[in-house]
């Protein structure tokens, strides 16, 4: 299974309407073929800033089947204008030592 991982830096005063936008919008990975499951967490340190895990089958399930949809736009319209500085989105394998 593939982690995709990024830590999103919400605009000032922009939480609120973020994780509204982020719960309307995560219908839309959902419906992916190969999505396993989303969390956003948000940092105890830092206000406005999110940590947001994906799990996916394989690599491509995201780059392509996600990245590549009509529902990517749509979440990119919903979610993109919130971030400051624009996310690294980062893909990692299974942990080490994992028997998976």
């Amino acid at each position: 299974m593939i982690l995709e991982a990024a830590v999103l830096n919400v605009k000032q005063g922009q939480g609120a309407a973020f994780e509204r936008a982020m719960a309307e919008a995560r219908p839309l990975i959902a419906a992916t073929p190969g999505f396993k499951g989303i969390e956003v967490r948000p940092c105890l340190e830092t206000p406005g800033r999110y940590l947001l895990l994906v799990w996916w089958e394989k690599l491509e399930d995201h780059t392509v089947g996600f990245r590549q949809s009509d529902r990517y736009r749509e979440w990119r319209e919903r979610l993109h204008h919130f971030y400051e500085p624009f996310p690294l989105v980062e893909h990692y394998a299974d942990p080490i030592g994992s028997s998976a």
